[in-house]
């Protein structure tokens, strides 16, 4: 029998998987983002009268981007983790997330006087947001890895990525319920950096732990 062919035919033999991936990554996730909730009450909390403010367009876009990359990251990394697994939906889904922002950074840019770019761009907690995304997506991302080592990934380090995508859009999102910069400009500076971070440790995780 071909590798290919041992490969599909152990992803399609429900006694080799009792659990379905999706249910385990489920369960590895909770735990995860329980002791992220944990650490955001101590550490930050919510910003000053979040629930009077979060309908102002920028603050609410903030919160439910990231938000929006959760939903899509997770089946994503359930694709991966799949030998059989098409992940191009997924991906496309997410170019569009990304082609949203670049417009909102756009629009950003078009609305804000030139001399306030680079005020908007630094913000105020660029390196706190640096430190408290990747921390807040720790525990997750430990969950999401645990549970996809169920699976039998082609790309192990391409699956990591997709775990630490997954984790890190949740540690954004709990962060922006705190964060008092509120500009596109910061978001997507500062807020994508710090995912990819989180997602380059997924990915190297990954490429040792999901391997099989």
């Amino acid at each position: 029998m071909k590798t290919d062919d041992l490969i599909r035919a152990l992803a399609a033999d429900p006694e080799v998987e009792k659990t379905p991936l999706s249910r385990a990554l489920l369960y590895g996730l909770v735990p995860g983002i329980l002791v992220s909730l944990l650490l955001y009450g101590p550490l930050i909390g919510p910003r000053p009268q979040l629930l009077a403010v979060i309908t102002e367009p920028r603050i609410l876009f903030k919160i439910l981007y990231p938000l929006a990359v959760f939903a899509c990251a997770g089946p994503l990394a359930l694709q991966l983790a799949r030998p059989t697994g098409n992940a191009r939906p997924l991906v496309a889904i997410l170019g569009v997330l990304l082609l949203v922002l670049i417009g909102a950074v756009i629009i950003e840019l078009f609305v804000l006087p030139r001399d306030l770019w680079r005020v908007r761009l630094i913000g105020h907690n660029a390196l706190v947001c640096m430190v408290l995304i990747p921390s807040f997506s720790a525990a997750p991302l430990v969950g999401a890895l645990i549970a996809l080592h169920r699976g039998a990934p082609d790309n192990p380090g391409l699956a990591g990525a997709a775990a630490g995508l997954l984790a890190g859009a949740f540690g954004a999102a709990l962060y922006a319920t705190h964060c008092p910069d509120d500009s596109p400009l910061f978001v997507a500076t500062w807020y994508g950096l710090a995912v990819l971070v989180v997602m380059a440790v997924g990915a190297l995780a990954g490429s040792r732990f999901l391997r099989w």
